[in-house]
């Protein structure tokens, strides 16, 4: 079945371009030139990978990202301006799963998109269910769901993952490099910050007091672990 991608930004011409080469690989493309559009289509039809526009009419990019959070977790990639560290950073803060700076060159694009819809689709769990709890904090490795207290918690693919391989691995230590590479993949061109976003966002989830946590703690000078 050929994968479905929204292509949102408010430069046509860029849309065209994006459109054109990813239906050349065989493709699906729904495009969308504001952020309400955008909203609409992600919030009526299922789509294997966002491409998101920082700069839209109506509500940015970060407004659209947050939204979309609330409902879905499919993977998002930001379109960044060049060197602007903040929009990455706020990006990541949102929800996104990874950035592109533009200008882009589209063999780039089309390699990020494919590789995290690759590693999205190497996810996918046999049909024997598969839980793992842990002092009222649990994930199903079926459904990719965390919850708290038999409570779900909205969490992002990405920020799955990284619960996914602290929690199967308790009181092993990762440094960010490893992590990084683990769960972004070792072609992934971010640097350890984003780590450092995703582990505060998650932890703002599910740790009762993020500053005190009880199940992701910070090995001083080396990385993270999950502590059983």
């Amino acid at each position: 079945m050929a994968k479905k991608v929204l292509v949102v930004d408010d430069e046509k011409l860029i849309v065209k371009g994006i459109r054109f080469s990813l239906e050349q690989d065989g493709m699906d493309v729904d495009c969308a030139y504001d952020g309400q559009e955008a909203i609409d289509l992600a919030t009526n039809n299922k789509y294997d990978i966002i491409l998101l526009d920082v700069m839209l009419p109506i509500h940015d990019g970060f407004e659209v990202c947050q939204h979309i959070r609330e409902f879905s977790d499919v993977p998002i990639i930001m379109l960044t301006a060049k060197g602007d560290d903040m929009d990455k950073i706020l990006g990541l803060e949102y929800g996104a799963d990874d950035y592109i700076t533009k200008p882009f060159n589209i063999l780039e694009v089309k390699a990020r998109i494919k590789a995290i819809i690759r590693r999205s689709a190497s996810k996918e769990q046999p049909e024997v269910k598969k839980t793992y709890s842990y002092n009222g904090l649990s994930i199903d490795l079926d459904s990719r769901r965390g919850y708290i207290n038999d409570e779900e918690v909205n969490l992002t693919a990405k920020e799955f993952d990284l619960l996914e391989l602290l929690m199967l691995h308790p009181n092993k230590v990762y440094s960010r490099e490893e992590l990084l590479n683990t769960v972004w993949g070792y072609d992934y061109p971010g640097d350890v910050r984003t780590v450092d976003v995703h582990i505060r966002r998650l932890r703002e989830k599910i740790e009762d007091t993020p500053s005190n946590p009880k199940y992701i703690h910070t090995k001083w000078g080396v990385g993270y672990y999950f502590q059983k």
